[in-house]
């Protein structure tokens, strides 16, 4: 379902532009500066009040993803040669969020020397940042992220991430501390003043991210373009 942007800019599914995305068809996701809203079924959520701005896509609770569980998640995801990094203001990219709870995984671009990034909270208090690819390498290529997640509130956890097929996050152990998980993927800004600030301006930067192939499933098999 569609998370808090209706903007007609906000979500949009295209041929692909750039040739050689998995699938003829892409997500795109635009954030431009003031798209926040307020979400009434989300316990009366306002981007606006918290300084955040989105266009996101949440997974749907027909397979929760629960302790005990286990599965493969993947995306392919494309940055324009345009995308501008707005750190300080922090960028997410895709979140294992948890219901009535903290994110406890985020891929990111939030840091000054760019890239994307996952960032680890398995307690709400610590974070752990694994570097997946890097600034160089980020804008006009098509990457493939695939999950491999053992959710589970005790040490029986496991949270692996493939980048273009190297595995670059080998992670075992507690990998949730909620009832359940959900996935939430797109563009999520926040603390807009943070970017403002920096660079003495009113607005933000427009921010664009092409998503393909998105998909769950009980295998690693089951992430193939169809």
């Amino acid at each position: 379902k569609r998370s808090l942007n209706k903007a007609p800019h906000g979500y949009t599914v295209i041929s692909d532009p750039t040739t050689n995305a998995p699938t003829k068809l892409v997500e795109v996701f635009e954030v431009r500066s003031g798209d926040c809203y307020k979400n009434p079924g989300a316990n009366g959520w306002n981007d606006c009040d918290h300084d955040r701005e989105r266009s996101e896509l949440t997974e749907n609770n027909s397979k929760p993803n629960r302790h005990g569980s286990e599965y493969w998640y993947g995306w392919n995801i494309y940055f324009p040669e345009d995308y501008i990094n707005i750190y300080p203001t922090k960028t997410a990219l895709g979140q294992f969020h948890q219901r009535s709870s903290h994110p406890i995984w985020m891929f990111d671009n939030a840091s000054s020397s760019g890239g994307y990034m996952l960032e680890e909270t398995v307690s709400e208090y610590g974070r752990t940042r694994h570097k997946l690819i890097s600034e160089e390498d980020l804008r006009g290529q098509w990457h493939k992220i695939e999950v491999h997640a053992k959710w589970s509130r005790s040490d029986t956890g496991v949270f692996q991430v493939w980048v273009n097929g190297e595995l670059k996050v080998d992670y075992k152990g507690k990998t949730m501390s909620a009832k359940e998980v959900y996935f939430k993927y797109g563009v999520y800004r926040s603390y807009m003043v943070n970017y403002k600030a920096e660079n003495k301006v009113s607005e933000v930067p427009a921010q664009t991210v092409y998503y393909s192939n998105v998909k769950k499933g009980h295998t690693r098999e089951n992430l193939v373009a169809q």
